[in-house]
Protein backbone atom coordinates (compact mmCIF):
# COMPACT_ATOMS: atom_id res chain seq x y z
CA UNK A 1 0.00 0.00 0.00
CA UNK A 2 1.26 3.50 -0.75
CA UNK A 3 1.75 5.74 2.20
CA UNK A 4 0.06 9.11 2.56
CA UNK A 5 2.89 11.07 1.06
CA UNK A 6 2.55 9.39 -2.30
CA UNK A 7 -1.02 8.38 -2.83
CA UNK A 8 -4.34 7.00 -1.62
CA UNK A 9 -5.57 3.51 -0.84
CA UNK A 10 -9.25 2.61 -1.03
CA UNK A 11 -8.60 -0.61 0.92
CA UNK A 12 -6.35 -1.19 3.90
CA UNK A 13 -3.95 -4.09 4.23
CA UNK A 14 -4.72 -6.46 7.06
CA UNK A 15 -8.50 -6.01 7.02
CA UNK A 16 -9.24 -9.73 6.71
CA UNK A 17 -6.95 -10.64 9.60
CA UNK A 18 -8.59 -8.29 12.08
CA UNK A 19 -12.00 -9.92 12.20
CA UNK A 20 -15.36 -9.88 10.55
CA UNK A 21 -15.93 -6.16 11.00
CA UNK A 22 -12.79 -5.21 9.10
CA UNK A 23 -10.98 -3.17 11.70
CA UNK A 24 -7.69 -3.08 9.86
CA UNK A 25 -4.68 -0.86 9.84
CA UNK A 26 -1.85 -0.21 7.52
CA UNK A 27 0.71 -1.10 10.17
CA UNK A 28 -0.84 -3.94 12.13
CA UNK A 29 -2.59 -3.85 15.50
CA UNK A 30 0.23 -2.00 17.25
CA UNK A 31 -0.04 0.83 14.75
CA UNK A 32 -3.81 1.12 15.15
CA UNK A 33 -5.68 3.80 17.02
CA UNK A 34 -6.13 3.40 20.80
CA UNK A 35 -9.85 2.99 20.14
CA UNK A 36 -9.14 -0.52 18.79
CA UNK A 37 -8.69 -1.73 22.37
CA UNK A 38 -12.44 -1.31 22.88
CA UNK A 39 -13.35 -3.43 19.85
CA UNK A 40 -11.39 -6.65 20.18
CA UNK A 41 -14.43 -8.93 20.34
CA UNK A 42 -15.90 -9.38 16.86
CA UNK A 43 -19.24 -10.50 18.36
CA UNK A 44 -19.86 -7.19 20.14
CA UNK A 45 -22.55 -5.07 18.49
CA UNK A 46 -21.50 -1.89 16.80
CA UNK A 47 -23.22 0.72 14.71
CA UNK A 48 -25.40 3.78 15.32
CA UNK A 49 -26.16 4.36 19.01
CA UNK A 50 -29.57 5.20 20.37
CA UNK A 51 -29.95 9.00 19.84
CA UNK A 52 -31.19 9.56 23.39
CA UNK A 53 -28.27 7.63 24.87
CA UNK A 54 -25.84 9.51 22.66
CA UNK A 55 -27.23 12.91 23.69
CA UNK A 56 -26.96 11.90 27.35
CA UNK A 57 -23.38 10.75 26.76
CA UNK A 58 -22.37 14.01 25.05
CA UNK A 59 -23.89 16.00 27.89
CA UNK A 60 -21.95 13.89 30.41
CA UNK A 61 -18.74 14.54 28.45
CA UNK A 62 -19.53 18.25 28.21
CA UNK A 63 -19.93 18.53 31.99
CA UNK A 64 -16.53 16.91 32.54
CA UNK A 65 -14.37 18.32 29.73
CA UNK A 66 -15.63 21.84 28.95
CA UNK A 67 -15.41 23.37 32.47
CA UNK A 68 -11.81 22.18 32.82
CA UNK A 69 -10.78 23.65 29.46
CA UNK A 70 -12.78 26.87 29.85
CA UNK A 71 -11.40 27.78 33.28
CA UNK A 72 -7.92 26.83 32.12
CA UNK A 73 -8.23 29.02 29.02
CA UNK A 74 -9.47 31.91 31.13
CA UNK A 75 -6.32 31.68 33.27
CA UNK A 76 -4.26 31.20 30.12
CA UNK A 77 -5.31 34.59 28.80
CA UNK A 78 -5.14 36.37 32.16
CA UNK A 79 -1.61 35.01 32.54
CA UNK A 80 -0.55 36.32 29.12
CA UNK A 81 -1.95 39.82 29.75
CA UNK A 82 -0.54 40.17 33.27
CA UNK A 83 2.46 42.04 31.84
CA UNK A 84 0.09 44.51 30.18
CA UNK A 85 -1.52 45.33 33.54
CA UNK A 86 1.88 45.41 35.24
CA UNK A 87 2.80 48.14 32.75
CA UNK A 88 -0.13 50.20 34.01
CA UNK A 89 1.00 49.69 37.61
CA UNK A 90 4.56 50.94 37.10
CA UNK A 91 6.73 47.93 36.28
CA UNK A 92 8.52 49.90 33.55
CA UNK A 93 9.65 52.52 36.04
CA UNK A 94 10.49 50.10 38.87
CA UNK A 95 12.58 47.78 36.66
CA UNK A 96 14.04 50.68 34.64
CA UNK A 97 12.72 49.36 31.32
CA UNK A 98 13.91 51.56 28.47
CA UNK A 99 13.47 51.73 24.70
CA UNK A 100 12.27 48.40 23.32
CA UNK A 101 12.61 46.49 26.63
CA UNK A 102 8.84 46.22 27.04
CA UNK A 103 8.41 45.06 23.42
CA UNK A 104 11.04 42.39 24.02
CA UNK A 105 9.37 41.21 27.22
CA UNK A 106 6.14 40.81 25.26
CA UNK A 107 7.88 38.81 22.53
CA UNK A 108 10.31 36.74 24.62
CA UNK A 109 7.37 34.83 26.06
CA UNK A 110 6.71 33.52 22.55
CA UNK A 111 10.37 32.71 21.94
CA UNK A 112 10.04 30.21 24.78
CA UNK A 113 6.77 29.01 23.28
CA UNK A 114 8.45 28.68 19.87
CA UNK A 115 11.47 26.79 21.20
CA UNK A 116 9.34 24.22 23.05
CA UNK A 117 6.44 23.92 20.57
CA UNK A 118 7.58 20.74 18.78
CA UNK A 119 9.04 18.94 21.83
CA UNK A 120 5.92 19.58 23.91
CA UNK A 121 3.65 18.28 21.13
CA UNK A 122 5.72 15.11 20.80
CA UNK A 123 5.65 14.65 24.58
CA UNK A 124 1.86 14.97 24.50
CA UNK A 125 1.71 12.03 22.10
CA UNK A 126 3.77 9.86 24.45
CA UNK A 127 2.36 10.99 27.83
CA UNK A 128 -1.17 11.15 29.32
CA UNK A 129 -2.37 14.47 27.96
CA UNK A 130 -4.50 15.45 30.99
CA UNK A 131 -1.68 14.86 33.47
CA UNK A 132 0.89 16.58 31.23
CA UNK A 133 -1.36 19.62 30.86
CA UNK A 134 -1.93 19.83 34.63
CA UNK A 135 1.81 19.82 35.37
CA UNK A 136 2.43 22.58 32.84
CA UNK A 137 -0.40 24.74 34.19
CA UNK A 138 1.09 24.44 37.67
CA UNK A 139 4.44 25.61 36.22
CA UNK A 140 2.74 28.62 34.54
CA UNK A 141 1.60 29.88 37.91
CA UNK A 142 4.85 29.06 39.70
CA UNK A 143 6.91 30.99 37.13
CA UNK A 144 4.44 33.87 37.16
CA UNK A 145 4.78 34.24 40.94
CA UNK A 146 8.58 34.28 40.59
CA UNK A 147 8.28 37.27 38.23
CA UNK A 148 7.21 39.36 41.22
CA UNK A 149 10.75 38.94 42.59
CA UNK A 150 12.48 40.33 39.49
CA UNK A 151 14.77 43.32 39.95
CA UNK A 152 15.71 44.11 36.35
CA UNK A 153 15.02 43.43 32.69
CA UNK A 154 17.35 40.41 32.42
CA UNK A 155 15.76 38.40 35.24
CA UNK A 156 12.24 39.14 34.01
CA UNK A 157 13.21 38.28 30.43
CA UNK A 158 14.58 34.89 31.55
CA UNK A 159 11.37 34.02 33.40
CA UNK A 160 9.23 35.19 30.46
CA UNK A 161 11.04 32.70 28.19
CA UNK A 162 10.46 29.86 30.67
CA UNK A 163 6.80 30.86 31.05
CA UNK A 164 6.34 30.71 27.29
CA UNK A 165 7.84 27.20 27.20
CA UNK A 166 5.49 26.06 29.97
CA UNK A 167 2.46 27.41 28.09
CA UNK A 168 3.49 25.94 24.73
CA UNK A 169 1.34 22.87 25.37
CA UNK A 170 -1.88 24.77 26.12
CA UNK A 171 -3.64 25.38 22.81
CA UNK A 172 -2.32 22.20 21.13
CA UNK A 173 -3.43 20.15 24.15
CA UNK A 174 -6.89 21.73 24.11
CA UNK A 175 -7.20 20.92 20.42
CA UNK A 176 -6.07 17.32 20.88
CA UNK A 177 -8.50 16.89 23.75
CA UNK A 178 -11.34 18.37 21.71
CA UNK A 179 -10.55 16.11 18.75
CA UNK A 180 -10.50 13.05 21.06
CA UNK A 181 -13.86 13.77 22.67
CA UNK A 182 -15.96 15.46 19.97
CA UNK A 183 -16.88 14.71 16.36
CA UNK A 184 -15.99 17.12 13.58
CA UNK A 185 -19.55 18.45 13.58
CA UNK A 186 -19.45 19.07 17.34
CA UNK A 187 -15.96 20.58 17.45
CA UNK A 188 -16.65 24.23 16.41
CA UNK A 189 -19.20 24.81 19.18
CA UNK A 190 -17.04 23.10 21.80
CA UNK A 191 -13.92 25.01 20.74
CA UNK A 192 -16.04 28.15 20.81
CA UNK A 193 -17.26 27.40 24.33
CA UNK A 194 -13.78 26.98 25.81
CA UNK A 195 -12.23 29.68 23.63
CA UNK A 196 -14.95 32.13 24.71
CA UNK A 197 -13.23 32.01 28.10
CA UNK A 198 -10.55 34.07 26.32
CA UNK A 199 -12.95 37.00 26.50
CA UNK A 200 -13.84 36.17 30.09
CA UNK A 201 -10.09 36.16 30.79
CA UNK A 202 -9.83 39.69 29.39
CA UNK A 203 -12.84 40.81 31.42
CA UNK A 204 -11.67 38.94 34.52
CA UNK A 205 -8.17 40.34 34.08
CA UNK A 206 -9.63 43.84 33.99
CA UNK A 207 -11.67 43.19 37.14
CA UNK A 208 -8.69 41.62 38.93
CA UNK A 209 -6.51 44.51 37.79
CA UNK A 210 -8.99 47.00 39.21
CA UNK A 211 -9.11 45.17 42.53
CA UNK A 212 -5.35 44.68 42.72
CA UNK A 213 -4.85 48.36 41.92
CA UNK A 214 -6.64 49.20 45.18
CA UNK A 215 -4.33 47.05 47.33
CA UNK A 216 -2.24 49.33 49.51
CA UNK A 217 0.41 46.96 50.82
CA UNK A 218 4.15 46.79 51.27
CA UNK A 219 4.69 45.66 47.67
CA UNK A 220 4.19 47.49 44.40
CA UNK A 221 0.80 46.81 42.75
CA UNK A 222 2.37 45.01 39.81
CA UNK A 223 3.96 42.48 42.19
CA UNK A 224 0.54 41.61 43.64
CA UNK A 225 -0.67 41.12 40.06
CA UNK A 226 1.95 38.42 39.48
CA UNK A 227 1.57 36.78 42.90
CA UNK A 228 -2.23 36.53 43.02
CA UNK A 229 -2.77 35.39 39.42
CA UNK A 230 0.20 33.00 39.62
CA UNK A 231 -1.16 31.35 42.77
CA UNK A 232 -4.61 30.87 41.18
CA UNK A 233 -3.03 29.32 38.06
CA UNK A 234 -0.98 26.85 40.10
CA UNK A 235 -4.03 25.79 42.11
CA UNK A 236 -5.96 25.13 38.90
CA UNK A 237 -3.06 23.06 37.56
CA UNK A 238 -3.37 20.72 40.55
CA UNK A 239 -7.12 20.37 39.91
CA UNK A 240 -6.52 19.61 36.21
CA UNK A 241 -3.90 16.97 37.07
CA UNK A 242 -6.27 15.21 39.44
CA UNK A 243 -9.55 15.30 37.55
CA UNK A 244 -9.12 15.82 33.77
CA UNK A 245 -9.36 12.41 31.99
CA UNK A 246 -6.67 11.56 29.45
CA UNK A 247 -8.76 9.82 26.78
CA UNK A 248 -12.25 8.39 26.10
CA UNK A 249 -10.62 4.95 25.95
CA UNK A 250 -9.49 5.12 29.60
CA UNK A 251 -11.94 7.63 31.12
CA UNK A 252 -12.98 6.45 34.57
CA UNK A 253 -16.09 8.66 34.67
CA UNK A 254 -17.58 6.63 31.78
CA UNK A 255 -18.81 3.05 31.90
CA UNK A 256 -17.30 0.55 29.45
CA UNK A 257 -20.43 0.78 27.29
CA UNK A 258 -20.21 4.58 27.31
CA UNK A 259 -16.52 4.45 26.34
CA UNK A 260 -17.38 2.28 23.32
CA UNK A 261 -20.21 4.60 22.39
CA UNK A 262 -17.95 7.64 22.77
CA UNK A 263 -15.45 6.09 20.34
CA UNK A 264 -18.07 4.72 17.93
CA UNK A 265 -19.17 8.29 17.14
CA UNK A 266 -15.89 8.84 15.27
CA UNK A 267 -16.44 6.13 12.65
CA UNK A 268 -17.86 8.51 10.03
CA UNK A 269 -15.21 11.15 10.78
CA UNK A 270 -12.37 8.70 9.98
CA UNK A 271 -10.06 10.66 12.30
CA UNK A 272 -9.47 8.15 15.11
CA UNK A 273 -8.94 8.97 18.80
CA UNK A 274 -5.34 8.59 19.93
CA UNK A 275 -2.15 6.68 19.16
CA UNK A 276 0.99 6.58 21.33
CA UNK A 277 3.26 5.31 18.52
CA UNK A 278 5.31 8.00 16.79
CA UNK A 279 5.13 7.32 13.04
CA UNK A 280 7.91 8.96 10.98
CA UNK A 281 6.02 8.57 7.69
CA UNK A 282 3.20 10.73 9.11
CA UNK A 283 5.73 13.42 10.02
CA UNK A 284 7.06 13.34 6.44
CA UNK A 285 3.55 13.49 5.06
CA UNK A 286 2.69 16.51 7.19
CA UNK A 287 5.61 18.47 5.76
CA UNK A 288 4.60 17.47 2.20
CA UNK A 289 1.02 18.66 2.69
CA UNK A 290 0.19 22.13 1.33
CA UNK A 291 -2.61 22.76 3.82
CA UNK A 292 -0.16 22.43 6.74
CA UNK A 293 1.73 25.46 5.40
CA UNK A 294 -1.53 27.35 4.89
CA UNK A 295 -2.38 26.74 8.56
CA UNK A 296 1.11 28.01 9.46
CA UNK A 297 0.46 31.22 7.50
CA UNK A 298 -2.99 31.56 9.10
CA UNK A 299 -1.30 31.23 12.49
CA UNK A 300 0.96 34.17 11.63
CA UNK A 301 -1.71 36.36 10.02
CA UNK A 302 -4.17 35.83 12.89
CA UNK A 303 -1.68 36.52 15.65
CA UNK A 304 0.37 39.51 14.57
CA UNK A 305 -2.73 41.56 15.55
CA UNK A 306 -3.12 39.48 18.73
CA UNK A 307 0.49 40.02 19.77
CA UNK A 308 0.04 43.77 19.51
CA UNK A 309 -3.42 44.17 21.03
CA UNK A 310 -2.89 41.79 23.96
CA UNK A 311 0.21 43.71 25.08
CA UNK A 312 -0.62 47.27 24.01
CA UNK A 313 -4.43 47.28 24.31
CA UNK A 314 -4.39 48.82 27.79
CA UNK A 315 -1.91 51.48 26.62
CA UNK A 316 -4.11 52.27 23.60
CA UNK A 317 -7.13 52.76 25.89
CA UNK A 318 -5.12 54.84 28.35
CA UNK A 319 -4.24 57.04 25.38
CA UNK A 320 -7.93 57.96 25.19
CA UNK A 321 -7.17 59.99 28.37
CA UNK A 322 -8.80 57.62 30.85
CA UNK A 323 -7.26 57.05 34.27
CA UNK A 324 -5.26 53.89 35.03
CA UNK A 325 -8.05 52.22 37.03
CA UNK A 326 -10.77 53.19 34.52
CA UNK A 327 -8.56 51.73 31.78
CA UNK A 328 -8.58 48.35 33.57
CA UNK A 329 -12.39 48.47 33.83
CA UNK A 330 -12.81 49.33 30.14
CA UNK A 331 -11.22 45.98 29.27
CA UNK A 332 -14.27 44.23 30.78
CA UNK A 333 -16.78 45.13 27.99
CA UNK A 334 -14.06 44.33 25.44
CA UNK A 335 -13.69 40.84 26.89
CA UNK A 336 -17.46 40.29 27.05
CA UNK A 337 -17.80 41.42 23.42
CA UNK A 338 -15.13 38.92 22.38
CA UNK A 339 -16.92 36.09 24.21
CA UNK A 340 -20.27 36.99 22.63
CA UNK A 341 -18.63 37.21 19.18
CA UNK A 342 -17.15 33.72 19.57
CA UNK A 343 -20.44 32.21 20.72
CA UNK A 344 -22.39 33.95 17.95
CA UNK A 345 -19.89 32.72 15.37
CA UNK A 346 -19.96 29.03 16.35
CA UNK A 347 -23.72 28.83 16.90
CA UNK A 348 -24.53 30.58 13.61
CA UNK A 349 -22.02 28.33 11.82
CA UNK A 350 -23.74 25.28 13.34
CA UNK A 351 -27.02 26.31 11.70
CA UNK A 352 -25.60 27.10 8.27
CA UNK A 353 -25.31 24.57 5.43
CA UNK A 354 -22.28 22.23 5.67
CA UNK A 355 -18.90 23.63 4.64
CA UNK A 356 -19.59 27.26 5.53
CA UNK A 357 -16.70 27.65 7.97
CA UNK A 358 -14.27 29.50 5.69
CA UNK A 359 -16.94 32.04 4.77
CA UNK A 360 -17.68 32.56 8.48
CA UNK A 361 -13.99 33.24 9.10
CA UNK A 362 -14.14 36.01 6.50
CA UNK A 363 -17.35 37.42 8.01
CA UNK A 364 -15.80 37.71 11.48
CA UNK A 365 -12.56 39.27 10.23
CA UNK A 366 -14.43 42.17 8.56
CA UNK A 367 -15.28 43.99 11.88
CA UNK A 368 -11.58 43.93 12.81
CA UNK A 369 -10.59 45.53 9.54
CA UNK A 370 -13.29 48.18 10.02
CA UNK A 371 -12.20 48.84 13.62
CA UNK A 372 -8.54 49.13 12.62
CA UNK A 373 -9.36 51.62 9.87
CA UNK A 374 -11.37 53.60 12.45
CA UNK A 375 -8.43 53.72 14.87
CA UNK A 376 -6.23 54.93 12.02
CA UNK A 377 -8.58 57.60 10.65
CA UNK A 378 -10.73 58.95 13.51
CA UNK A 379 -9.08 61.94 15.24
CA UNK A 380 -7.66 61.40 18.73
CA UNK A 381 -10.12 63.85 20.29
CA UNK A 382 -13.11 61.56 19.57
CA UNK A 383 -12.42 59.23 22.50
CA UNK A 384 -15.74 57.37 22.51
CA UNK A 385 -15.69 56.58 18.79
CA UNK A 386 -12.09 55.42 19.00
CA UNK A 387 -12.99 53.22 21.97
CA UNK A 388 -15.81 51.63 19.91
CA UNK A 389 -13.34 50.99 17.08
CA UNK A 390 -10.96 49.39 19.58
CA UNK A 391 -13.75 47.05 20.70
CA UNK A 392 -14.37 46.12 17.04
CA UNK A 393 -10.87 44.64 16.90
CA UNK A 394 -12.07 41.75 19.11
CA UNK A 395 -14.01 39.39 16.77
CA UNK A 396 -10.81 38.05 15.17
CA UNK A 397 -10.88 35.64 18.09
CA UNK A 398 -14.10 34.14 16.71
CA UNK A 399 -12.48 33.71 13.29
CA UNK A 400 -9.49 31.98 14.90
CA UNK A 401 -11.82 29.51 16.64
CA UNK A 402 -13.09 28.32 13.26
CA UNK A 403 -9.52 28.17 11.94
CA UNK A 404 -8.69 25.83 14.84
CA UNK A 405 -11.75 23.70 14.04
CA UNK A 406 -10.67 23.54 10.39
CA UNK A 407 -7.22 22.39 11.41
CA UNK A 408 -8.24 19.57 13.75
CA UNK A 409 -11.12 18.53 11.49
CA UNK A 410 -9.02 18.20 8.35
CA UNK A 411 -6.07 16.18 9.62
CA UNK A 412 -6.13 12.44 10.42
CA UNK A 413 -3.38 10.19 11.77
CA UNK A 414 -2.39 11.00 15.35
CA UNK A 415 1.28 11.77 14.65
CA UNK A 416 0.26 13.97 11.74
CA UNK A 417 -2.24 15.78 13.99
CA UNK A 418 0.50 16.47 16.52
CA UNK A 419 2.89 17.82 13.88
CA UNK A 420 0.18 19.96 12.26
CA UNK A 421 -0.83 21.35 15.66
CA UNK A 422 2.79 22.25 16.34
CA UNK A 423 3.18 23.88 12.91
CA UNK A 424 0.07 26.04 13.32
CA UNK A 425 1.30 27.17 16.72
CA UNK A 426 4.75 27.91 15.34
CA UNK A 427 2.89 30.41 13.15
CA UNK A 428 1.02 31.54 16.27
CA UNK A 429 4.38 32.19 17.97
CA UNK A 430 5.88 34.01 15.00
CA UNK A 431 2.83 36.28 14.83
CA UNK A 432 2.85 37.03 18.54
CA UNK A 433 6.61 37.64 18.52
CA UNK A 434 6.39 40.05 15.59
CA UNK A 435 3.19 41.84 16.66
CA UNK A 436 4.52 43.99 19.54
CA UNK A 437 7.39 45.35 17.43
CA UNK A 438 4.96 47.14 15.13
CA UNK A 439 3.90 49.25 18.12
CA UNK A 440 6.65 51.86 18.32
CA UNK A 441 6.97 53.69 21.63
CA UNK A 442 7.34 57.06 19.90
CA UNK A 443 4.05 56.47 18.03
CA UNK A 444 1.93 55.97 21.16
CA UNK A 445 -0.91 56.21 21.87
CA UNK A 446 -2.09 56.03 18.23
CA UNK A 447 0.46 53.40 17.11
CA UNK A 448 -0.09 53.96 13.38
CA UNK A 449 2.35 51.24 12.28
CA UNK A 450 0.78 48.72 14.67
CA UNK A 451 -2.74 49.43 13.43
CA UNK A 452 -1.52 49.21 9.81
CA UNK A 453 -0.03 45.77 10.52
CA UNK A 454 -3.41 44.67 11.83
CA UNK A 455 -5.17 45.71 8.60
CA UNK A 456 -2.56 44.04 6.38
CA UNK A 457 -2.63 40.76 8.32
CA UNK A 458 -6.41 40.48 8.38
CA UNK A 459 -6.58 41.08 4.62
CA UNK A 460 -3.93 38.37 4.14
CA UNK A 461 -5.98 36.07 6.39
CA UNK A 462 -9.00 36.47 4.09
CA UNK A 463 -6.94 35.51 1.02
CA UNK A 464 -5.32 32.49 2.71
CA UNK A 465 -8.62 31.09 4.02
CA UNK A 466 -10.23 31.32 0.59
CA UNK A 467 -7.26 29.52 -1.00
CA UNK A 468 -7.57 26.79 1.66
CA UNK A 469 -11.28 26.42 0.91
CA UNK A 470 -10.60 26.00 -2.80
CA UNK A 471 -7.96 23.31 -2.20
CA UNK A 472 -10.11 21.28 0.22
CA UNK A 473 -13.20 21.52 -1.96
CA UNK A 474 -11.26 20.42 -5.05
CA UNK A 475 -9.81 17.39 -3.23
CA UNK A 476 -13.26 16.29 -2.04
CA UNK A 477 -14.58 16.44 -5.60
CA UNK A 478 -11.61 14.39 -6.79
CA UNK A 479 -12.26 11.71 -4.17
CA UNK A 480 -15.97 11.63 -4.90
CA UNK A 481 -15.18 11.02 -8.55
CA UNK A 482 -12.63 8.34 -7.65
CA UNK A 483 -15.21 6.41 -5.59
CA UNK A 484 -18.13 7.07 -7.88
CA UNK A 485 -20.31 3.97 -8.19
CA UNK A 486 -18.64 2.09 -5.29
CA UNK A 487 -19.67 1.80 -1.65
CA UNK A 488 -17.40 3.39 0.94
CA UNK A 489 -16.30 0.83 3.57
CA UNK A 490 -15.95 3.10 6.62
CA UNK A 491 -15.36 0.20 9.01
CA UNK A 492 -12.16 -0.79 7.23
CA UNK A 493 -10.50 2.58 7.77
CA UNK A 494 -12.19 4.17 10.81
CA UNK A 495 -9.66 3.29 13.53
CA UNK A 496 -6.52 2.34 11.62
CA UNK A 497 -4.72 5.59 12.52
CA UNK A 498 -4.58 6.41 8.81
CA UNK A 499 -3.79 9.90 7.65
CA UNK A 500 -6.23 12.00 5.67
CA UNK A 501 -4.02 11.55 2.61
CA UNK A 502 -3.86 7.75 2.66
CA UNK A 503 -7.52 7.23 3.65
CA UNK A 504 -9.64 7.66 0.53
CA UNK A 505 -12.79 7.54 2.69
CA UNK A 506 -11.77 10.78 4.42
CA UNK A 507 -13.64 13.93 3.38
CA UNK A 508 -12.44 17.45 4.18
CA UNK A 509 -14.57 20.14 5.79
CA UNK A 510 -14.35 23.78 4.78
Amino acid sequence: MKNGATGFAPYVEGVEEEGSRGYGTSTGSQGADAAMELFRNADEPHGPADPEKERALVWKIDKMILPHLAVCYCFFYIDKTTLSYAALFGIQEDLHLRGTHYNWLSSLFYFGFLFWAFPTNLLMQRLPVGKYLGVNIFLWGFLLMWQAACKNFVSLAFLRVLSGAAEACADPAFMLITSMWYTRHQQPIRIGLWYAANGLGIAGGGLLGYGIGHIKGALASWKYEFLIIGALCSLWGVIMFMFLPDSPVSARFLTEEERRMAVERFRDDQTGIENKTLKPYQIREAFCDAKVYLFFLLGIASNVPNGGISNFGTLIIKGFEFSTLVTTLLQIPYGIFISLSILACVFVNDRLPPNSRCYMVVAFVIPNIAGAFGLMCIPQKHHVWRLICYYLTGPYNAAFVLILSLQIGNVAGHTKKVVTNATLFLGYCVGNIAGPFFYKTDQGPTYILGISSMIFCHLAEVIIILVLRFLLSSENKRRDKLQEGSERDLDATAFGDLTDKENVNFRYIY
